[in-house]
Protein backbone atom coordinates (compact mmCIF):
# COMPACT_ATOMS: atom_id res chain seq x y z
CA UNK A 1 0.00 0.00 0.00
CA UNK A 2 1.43 3.35 -1.04
CA UNK A 3 0.56 6.96 -0.34
CA UNK A 4 2.01 10.04 -2.06
CA UNK A 5 3.40 12.82 0.13
CA UNK A 6 2.09 16.37 0.01
CA UNK A 7 4.48 19.33 0.15
CA UNK A 8 3.48 20.08 3.75
CA UNK A 9 4.47 16.56 4.79
CA UNK A 10 8.18 17.52 4.71
CA UNK A 11 10.21 19.75 7.01
CA UNK A 12 13.94 20.51 7.00
CA UNK A 13 15.63 21.50 10.27
CA UNK A 14 19.28 22.27 11.14
CA UNK A 15 20.72 21.81 14.64
CA UNK A 16 24.17 22.66 15.99
CA UNK A 17 25.85 19.95 18.07
CA UNK A 18 28.87 20.72 20.26
CA UNK A 19 31.27 18.33 22.00
CA UNK A 20 34.82 18.36 23.36
CA UNK A 21 37.47 18.00 20.68
CA UNK A 22 39.43 15.50 22.76
CA UNK A 23 39.36 11.71 22.48
CA UNK A 24 37.80 11.62 25.96
CA UNK A 25 34.63 13.63 25.32
CA UNK A 26 33.59 13.56 28.99
CA UNK A 27 35.65 16.71 29.62
CA UNK A 28 35.99 20.00 27.73
CA UNK A 29 39.64 20.42 28.73
CA UNK A 30 42.91 18.58 29.19
CA UNK A 31 45.43 19.41 31.92
CA UNK A 32 48.61 18.60 30.05
CA UNK A 33 49.99 16.68 27.11
CA UNK A 34 53.09 14.62 26.42
CA UNK A 35 55.13 14.13 23.30
CA UNK A 36 54.98 10.86 21.38
CA UNK A 37 58.63 9.70 21.54
CA UNK A 38 58.29 7.11 18.79
CA UNK A 39 56.78 9.63 16.38
CA UNK A 40 59.40 12.23 17.32
CA UNK A 41 62.18 9.84 16.25
CA UNK A 42 60.47 8.94 12.97
CA UNK A 43 60.75 10.81 9.65
CA UNK A 44 57.50 12.68 10.39
CA UNK A 45 59.11 14.06 13.57
CA UNK A 46 61.15 16.41 11.38
CA UNK A 47 57.89 18.17 10.42
CA UNK A 48 55.62 17.97 13.48
CA UNK A 49 55.19 16.44 16.92
CA UNK A 50 52.13 14.58 18.16
CA UNK A 51 50.62 15.53 21.52
CA UNK A 52 49.32 12.59 23.57
CA UNK A 53 46.86 12.22 26.42
CA UNK A 54 46.57 8.69 27.83
CA UNK A 55 48.43 7.40 24.81
CA UNK A 56 45.99 8.93 22.26
CA UNK A 57 46.87 11.67 19.78
CA UNK A 58 44.96 14.89 20.50
CA UNK A 59 46.71 17.28 18.13
CA UNK A 60 50.02 17.94 16.38
CA UNK A 61 52.36 20.90 16.75
CA UNK A 62 54.52 22.22 13.93
CA UNK A 63 56.84 25.13 13.13
CA UNK A 64 57.25 26.83 9.77
CA UNK A 65 59.81 29.34 8.54
CA UNK A 66 59.85 31.05 5.17
CA UNK A 67 63.62 30.67 4.70
CA UNK A 68 63.86 27.18 6.15
CA UNK A 69 65.51 28.29 9.38
CA UNK A 70 65.44 25.98 12.39
CA UNK A 71 65.79 22.65 10.60
CA UNK A 72 68.40 20.67 8.69
CA UNK A 73 68.63 20.90 4.92
CA UNK A 74 67.25 18.00 2.93
CA UNK A 75 70.50 17.85 1.00
CA UNK A 76 73.83 19.55 1.56
CA UNK A 77 73.67 21.13 -1.87
CA UNK A 78 70.20 22.65 -1.40
CA UNK A 79 70.53 25.60 1.02
CA UNK A 80 67.25 26.68 2.58
CA UNK A 81 65.30 23.61 1.47
CA UNK A 82 64.27 22.05 4.77
CA UNK A 83 61.20 20.78 6.66
CA UNK A 84 60.41 24.20 8.17
CA UNK A 85 60.36 25.77 4.70
CA UNK A 86 58.08 22.98 3.44
CA UNK A 87 55.71 23.46 6.40
CA UNK A 88 55.63 27.22 5.82
CA UNK A 89 54.70 26.79 2.16
CA UNK A 90 52.03 24.17 2.82
CA UNK A 91 50.23 26.22 5.47
CA UNK A 92 50.51 29.40 3.44
CA UNK A 93 48.81 27.70 0.48
CA UNK A 94 46.09 26.18 2.66
CA UNK A 95 45.34 29.33 4.64
CA UNK A 96 45.85 32.09 2.10
CA UNK A 97 45.79 30.26 -1.22
CA UNK A 98 48.37 32.71 -2.54
CA UNK A 99 51.71 32.51 -4.31
CA UNK A 100 55.01 31.52 -2.73
CA UNK A 101 56.06 35.13 -2.15
CA UNK A 102 53.32 35.76 0.43
CA UNK A 103 54.04 36.12 4.14
CA UNK A 104 51.89 35.51 7.20
CA UNK A 105 50.14 38.67 8.30
CA UNK A 106 49.25 38.67 12.00
CA UNK A 107 47.04 41.72 12.35
CA UNK A 108 49.50 43.98 10.52
CA UNK A 109 52.70 42.30 11.68
CA UNK A 110 54.38 40.43 8.80
CA UNK A 111 56.06 37.29 10.08
CA UNK A 112 58.46 34.87 8.45
CA UNK A 113 57.61 32.09 10.89
CA UNK A 114 54.75 30.62 12.92
CA UNK A 115 53.74 27.80 15.22
CA UNK A 116 50.59 25.80 14.56
CA UNK A 117 48.35 23.40 16.45
CA UNK A 118 46.40 21.04 14.19
CA UNK A 119 43.71 19.00 15.92
CA UNK A 120 43.20 15.31 15.33
CA UNK A 121 40.59 15.11 12.56
CA UNK A 122 39.13 11.92 14.02
CA UNK A 123 38.09 13.80 17.18
CA UNK A 124 35.75 16.28 15.49
CA UNK A 125 33.40 16.05 12.52
CA UNK A 126 33.02 19.52 11.08
CA UNK A 127 34.77 22.44 12.77
CA UNK A 128 36.12 23.89 15.98
CA UNK A 129 33.69 25.93 18.09
CA UNK A 130 34.64 29.63 18.25
CA UNK A 131 34.49 30.98 21.78
CA UNK A 132 35.37 27.66 23.41
CA UNK A 133 39.14 28.16 23.29
CA UNK A 134 41.14 28.68 26.49
CA UNK A 135 44.84 27.87 26.29
CA UNK A 136 47.28 28.38 29.16
CA UNK A 137 51.06 28.24 29.15
CA UNK A 138 51.99 30.01 25.91
CA UNK A 139 51.85 33.54 27.33
CA UNK A 140 51.48 34.87 30.87
CA UNK A 141 47.69 34.95 30.49
CA UNK A 142 45.26 32.59 28.81
CA UNK A 143 44.83 32.77 25.05
CA UNK A 144 41.39 32.74 23.47
CA UNK A 145 39.75 33.97 20.25
CA UNK A 146 37.78 37.18 19.74
CA UNK A 147 34.52 35.62 18.50
CA UNK A 148 32.50 36.90 21.49
CA UNK A 149 33.47 40.53 20.96
CA UNK A 150 33.78 40.61 17.17
CA UNK A 151 30.80 41.92 15.19
CA UNK A 152 32.17 40.88 11.79
CA UNK A 153 33.51 37.46 10.81
CA UNK A 154 36.64 37.58 8.65
CA UNK A 155 37.53 34.94 6.08
CA UNK A 156 40.73 33.57 4.60
CA UNK A 157 40.96 31.10 1.75
CA UNK A 158 40.53 28.29 4.32
CA UNK A 159 37.29 29.68 5.76
CA UNK A 160 36.44 31.64 8.91
CA UNK A 161 39.22 33.30 10.89
CA UNK A 162 39.21 34.74 14.43
CA UNK A 163 42.02 36.69 16.06
CA UNK A 164 43.74 35.37 19.16
CA UNK A 165 44.18 37.53 22.24
CA UNK A 166 44.41 37.31 26.01
CA UNK A 167 41.21 36.58 27.90
CA UNK A 168 38.75 33.73 28.21
CA UNK A 169 36.08 32.04 26.13
CA UNK A 170 35.91 34.30 23.10
CA UNK A 171 36.72 37.73 24.55
CA UNK A 172 40.32 37.72 23.32
CA UNK A 173 42.02 41.12 23.12
CA UNK A 174 45.12 42.05 21.15
CA UNK A 175 48.45 42.43 23.00
CA UNK A 176 48.32 45.83 24.69
CA UNK A 177 52.01 46.28 25.49
CA UNK A 178 53.16 46.63 21.89
CA UNK A 179 50.51 46.93 19.18
CA UNK A 180 53.23 46.62 16.54
CA UNK A 181 53.53 42.93 17.43
CA UNK A 182 50.10 42.29 15.95
CA UNK A 183 47.82 39.58 17.32
CA UNK A 184 48.84 36.39 19.07
CA UNK A 185 47.61 34.41 16.10
CA UNK A 186 44.44 33.07 14.49
CA UNK A 187 41.82 30.45 15.20
CA UNK A 188 40.87 28.76 11.92
CA UNK A 189 37.86 26.66 12.95
CA UNK A 190 36.96 25.27 9.53
CA UNK A 191 40.32 23.49 9.14
CA UNK A 192 40.79 22.62 12.83
CA UNK A 193 43.92 24.72 13.21
CA UNK A 194 45.36 27.43 15.48
CA UNK A 195 48.22 29.56 14.12
CA UNK A 196 50.51 31.45 16.53
CA UNK A 197 52.65 34.55 16.01
CA UNK A 198 55.92 33.79 17.87
CA UNK A 199 56.87 37.48 18.19
CA UNK A 200 53.60 38.54 19.84
CA UNK A 201 53.60 35.45 22.09
CA UNK A 202 57.12 36.29 23.30
CA UNK A 203 58.58 33.07 21.90
CA UNK A 204 62.07 33.09 20.36
CA UNK A 205 62.36 29.99 18.17
CA UNK A 206 65.71 28.29 17.81
CA UNK A 207 66.85 29.63 14.45
CA UNK A 208 69.79 29.25 12.16
CA UNK A 209 70.44 27.85 8.71
CA UNK A 210 70.85 24.06 8.59
CA UNK A 211 70.16 23.84 12.34
CA UNK A 212 67.89 21.32 14.08
CA UNK A 213 66.04 23.70 16.39
CA UNK A 214 63.51 21.15 17.68
CA UNK A 215 61.02 24.04 17.92
CA UNK A 216 57.79 21.96 17.82
CA UNK A 217 58.94 20.00 20.87
CA UNK A 218 59.80 23.21 22.76
CA UNK A 219 56.42 24.76 21.94
CA UNK A 220 54.57 21.58 22.93
CA UNK A 221 56.24 21.53 26.33
CA UNK A 222 54.78 24.99 27.12
CA UNK A 223 51.14 23.97 26.59
CA UNK A 224 49.15 23.79 29.80
CA UNK A 225 45.43 23.56 30.51
CA UNK A 226 43.61 23.50 27.21
CA UNK A 227 39.87 24.02 26.58
CA UNK A 228 38.46 23.38 23.11
CA UNK A 229 35.12 22.18 21.74
CA UNK A 230 34.01 21.10 18.30
CA UNK A 231 30.86 22.07 16.43
CA UNK A 232 28.75 20.22 13.88
CA UNK A 233 25.64 21.34 11.99
CA UNK A 234 23.30 18.39 11.47
CA UNK A 235 20.55 18.81 8.89
CA UNK A 236 17.47 16.71 9.50
CA UNK A 237 14.73 15.99 6.98
CA UNK A 238 11.43 15.18 8.69
CA UNK A 239 8.78 13.24 6.81
CA UNK A 240 5.30 13.02 8.35
CA UNK A 241 3.37 9.90 7.39
CA UNK A 242 -0.34 10.19 8.05
CA UNK A 243 -2.45 7.04 8.16
CA UNK A 244 -6.06 8.23 8.27
CA UNK A 245 -8.89 6.15 9.69
CA UNK A 246 -9.87 4.64 6.32
CA UNK A 247 -6.29 3.91 5.22
CA UNK A 248 -3.85 1.06 5.85
CA UNK A 249 -6.37 -1.18 7.62
CA UNK A 250 -5.66 -4.29 5.56
CA UNK A 251 -2.43 -6.21 5.26
CA UNK A 252 -0.57 -7.15 2.08
CA UNK A 253 0.68 -10.29 3.77
CA UNK A 254 -0.54 -13.38 1.83
CA UNK A 255 -1.62 -15.03 5.09
CA UNK A 256 -4.27 -12.32 5.45
CA UNK A 257 -6.23 -13.64 2.44
CA UNK A 258 -7.77 -16.94 1.48
CA UNK A 259 -5.60 -18.82 -1.02
CA UNK A 260 -6.95 -18.69 -4.60
CA UNK A 261 -9.93 -16.53 -3.60
CA UNK A 262 -8.88 -13.42 -5.50
CA UNK A 263 -8.63 -11.26 -2.39
CA UNK A 264 -11.14 -12.72 0.07
CA UNK A 265 -10.09 -12.14 3.66
CA UNK A 266 -9.24 -15.41 5.36
CA UNK A 267 -11.09 -14.61 8.58
CA UNK A 268 -14.61 -13.12 8.09
CA UNK A 269 -14.41 -11.03 11.25
CA UNK A 270 -11.49 -9.12 9.71
CA UNK A 271 -13.47 -8.22 6.58
CA UNK A 272 -15.65 -5.65 8.35
CA UNK A 273 -13.49 -4.98 11.36
CA UNK A 274 -9.84 -5.45 10.30
CA UNK A 275 -7.03 -5.01 12.79
CA UNK A 276 -3.44 -4.69 11.64
CA UNK A 277 -0.18 -3.45 13.18
CA UNK A 278 2.16 -0.93 11.55
CA UNK A 279 5.79 -1.94 12.14
CA UNK A 280 7.75 -0.45 9.21
CA UNK A 281 7.62 2.59 6.94
CA UNK A 282 9.31 2.56 3.54
CA UNK A 283 10.09 5.73 1.57
CA UNK A 284 10.00 5.35 -2.22
CA UNK A 285 10.73 7.66 -5.13
CA UNK A 286 8.55 8.13 -8.23
CA UNK A 287 10.30 5.16 -9.88
CA UNK A 288 9.09 2.88 -7.08
CA UNK A 289 12.65 2.51 -5.75
CA UNK A 290 13.04 2.05 -2.00
CA UNK A 291 15.19 4.88 -0.61
CA UNK A 292 14.88 4.47 3.16
CA UNK A 293 13.31 2.18 5.74
CA UNK A 294 12.13 3.30 9.18
CA UNK A 295 11.44 0.76 11.92
CA UNK A 296 9.02 1.69 14.68
CA UNK A 297 10.07 1.13 18.28
CA UNK A 298 6.86 -0.85 18.80
CA UNK A 299 3.95 -1.86 16.51
CA UNK A 300 1.06 0.58 16.18
CA UNK A 301 -2.42 -0.95 16.16
CA UNK A 302 -4.54 0.31 13.25
CA UNK A 303 -8.22 -0.11 12.36
CA UNK A 304 -11.08 2.04 11.04
CA UNK A 305 -11.44 3.77 14.41
CA UNK A 306 -7.82 4.92 14.67
CA UNK A 307 -5.49 7.29 12.86
CA UNK A 308 -1.72 7.34 13.08
CA UNK A 309 0.89 10.08 12.55
CA UNK A 310 4.43 8.75 12.17
CA UNK A 311 7.40 11.13 12.03
CA UNK A 312 10.48 9.86 10.18
CA UNK A 313 13.75 11.72 10.78
CA UNK A 314 16.58 11.53 8.25
CA UNK A 315 19.92 13.01 9.38
CA UNK A 316 22.64 13.94 6.91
Amino acid sequence: MFKRFDSQDFLISTDSITAPVWSDTSSAYIDSVSEDPAQAESDSGRYFRNALVDGKVQFAVTYGHKDGSGSLFYFAGSPGLSPTKTVYGQFRNIIYGEDENSDFNFGGYISKDFFAIVFNRANYRQALLPGSLNLAGIIGDQITDNSAISTVVDYFNCGRVYKLGSGSFGDGKMPAADAAKGVYGYLLPDIGTIIFNPFACGITPSAGSNTDGDNPSTFLSQIGEFYMNSQESVTSNFAFIRARNAEFNYSCNPTFFRSGSGGTVLYPDLAQNPQVFITTVGLYNDSNELLAVAKLSKPIKKDFTKEALIRVKLDF
